[in-house]
């Protein structure tokens, strides 16, 4: 039987956002998860900005929990919180939540399976039942040789044609040692992307 407190837990975080635009963070299973701290640290930084996490189980592989300042939701947290009928669905409760969803990085797996529809964890089930109308940001990530592949284009133009917007990936030494193609954007850039999707200042109230 579904303890109450983890509903709880889950109305009480979901609706202590302190901020106007509520923006959720997913991340996978690319080295490039390593930045997943920095960068929930300086989107908190904009005004207005409330922050989420959804992770994969690989993505766990590269940052400390420890280390990132707002809540995780995991696959464990979908299936413990739902055990009937009258139980919140929480890949829908944070796709209700969110005004905008940025997954950085997308790893080559998680970006095959969003091409295609599948929806077999937190993070894809969320974006199965993602609100079109607003915005969906991804962050590619991946070996410079498995960008190269011609499937990769596919995808991501496949993903382009959902109207969701990229954040294309760059071109550096990697940390396998290889380089070209394939580094996920710098911090900065992604949250000057994210910035242009923030309520612009009311003209009357610079006025003075």
């Amino acid at each position: 039987m579904q303890s109450d407190d983890l509903v709880s837990s889950l109305k009480t975080d979901l609706s202590k956002s302190c901020g106007t635009v509520r923006v959720l963070v997913g991340v996978t299973g690319s080295v490039a998860a390593l930045k997943l701290p920095v960068l929930v640290s300086a989107l908190l930084q904009l005004p207005g900005v409330d922050v989420r996490v959804i992770t994969t189980e690989h993505a766990k592989h590269f940052y400390n929990p420890s280390d990132v300042s707002v809540k995780i939701y995991t696959d464990k947290d979908e299936w413990e919180l739902w055990t009937d009928r009258s139980d919140p669905v929480l890949h829908i409760e944070l796709r209700r939540w969110a005004d905008l969803l940025i997954i950085a990085p997308l790893d080559a797996n998680t970006l095959g399976k969003i091409a295609s529809g599948i929806c077999d964890n937190l993070l894809t089930c969320v974006v199965r039942a993602w609100d079109t109308s607003r915005p969906l940001l991804f962050c590619p990530a991946m070996n410079t040789a498995m960008w190269m592949h011609p499937i990769t284009a596919q995808q991501v133009s496949r993903l382009k044609e959902f109207g969701y917007v990229e954040i294309p990936c760059i071109s550096k030494k990697l940390v396998c040692g290889d380089e070209g193609k394939g580094a996920m954007a710098e911090v900065s850039t992604i949250v000057s992307a994210v910035r242009q999707y923030l309520p612009k200042p009311d003209e009357s109230s610079k006025k003075t």
